[in-house]
Formats: structure tokens, sequence, C-alpha cells
């Protein structure tokens, strides 16, 4: 049987592996609303570099309340944003007794109404707190050549002792994006992956 021009490239596009990485439960605050928990002299520090080109887990953590319970020592990543946003596992939103819709990270409306508590303040989110889906992010170099526009679903094959191929990714496309899968951690033990692992596109 000979193979087609396009069976070729699919091949060659499913070659490509893809960094995966987990993203855990984690807080994204404006300024106004990072001055109310930390204080106006404070500094977001930078502890640690992530894969995004400009993004950086910091020293400060927040504690994240919903309803039922309290989540404490939750990471606030930079750089601070236009929006605060709180993004949590679903099994997170069952320990909070909050109903957090799935969503990209940036839709707020209708997300869950959350409390936020830092070492200098307490701050009431009306529409601040999603459980993230899946996605895939890349540049538009990648996005050519995976065939893909932005916000374009594709499905991501993880291998391992856990593979799975998951449905439903959400293809973020920019300029400067590295290209990496995130999952969250509810995700992430289902397939058993750890940060680093490989992932291709079908």
């Amino acid at each position: 049987m000979i193979e087609s021009m396009d069976d070729n490239l699919n091949k060659k596009r499913m070659q490509v592996p893809i960094i995966a990485n987990v993203s855990n439960r984690h807080v994204h605050l404006s300024k106004e609303d990072f001055e109310k928990l930390f204080g106006k002299d404070y500094q977001l520090e930078k502890i640690k570099g992530l894969m995004q080109p400009g993004e950086f887990a910091s020293r400060a953590t927040v504690t994240i309340k919903g309803a039922k319970s309290e989540i404490q020592k939750v990471r606030v990543l930079g750089p601070l944003r236009k929006a605060t946003q709180v993004e949590v596992s679903r099994t997170d939103t069952f320990v909070l007794g909050i109903n957090a819709p799935l969503k990209m990270s940036g839709d707020l409306k209708g997300a869950a109404p959350i409390i936020i508590i830092g070492p200098n303040g307490t701050i009431n989110v009306n529409e601040g707190c999603i459980v993230a889906k899946r996605h895939v992010h890349m540049t538009t170099k990648d996005a050519d050549f995976f065939n893909v526009k932005h916000g374009d679903i594709v499905k991501i094959k993880v291998e391992g002792e856990r593979g799975l191929i998951f449905d439903n990714v959400v293809a973020r496309v920019r300029e400067d994006m590295a290209l990496e899968y995130h999952v969250d951690t509810d995700e992430a033990n289902a397939a058993g992956i750890k940060n680093g692992d490989k992932a291709v596109i079908l």
C-alpha cells in the first residue's frame, strides 16, 4: 500500500514530542488584589521559572476558602494579571464545596465565587474560580506544522504505564508560547503523568 503525502505528514506530526506538565492548584492575582492580600510594599518574589515565557512560581502563598472548607498554601504565580483567577482540580472543588465550571484560563464569566486569604487581608472574588480545560500551548509556527488554529480541539496521547488518549484538548496559539501540554492533578494522577513526560498530538 502506497502512503500518501498526508499520511507521511501525519506520521511526522506524531513524532514530535510535546512536554506534558502538571498544573497544580494556583492563583493569579491582579495588582489591586495582590496589594490587598500582601500589602503595597510586598514584592512578588520568583522562586522558579515556568515553561511558558515570563511566567513563574512565586514564594507567595494564600489560603482559598469555599462554602465547605479551605485549602492552605496555594501558590501565587507571576507576573500579576489584569484579573484575579483561581485554578483548581475537580477534586479540590469537592473539598472546598464549590461548583467551579470547566473553562479556559481567562474566561471568568460564570466562574465560581471564592474567598482568598493573604497575610495582609482577605478578598471575596465573585467570579474567580475555575477548573481549567486541558490545553496545549504552541507557537504560530507549531500551529502551522500541526495544521491547527487557536481554539481548535485536538487529541493528545500520553505514553507510559497508564497511558491515555485525551480528547477535547484546546490549542492555545501565540507567538511567544512554548510547546507544552497542561493537565491538572486529577488527570495527571489518572494517567500517571509526571512533569516532563512526553506526549504527541494525534
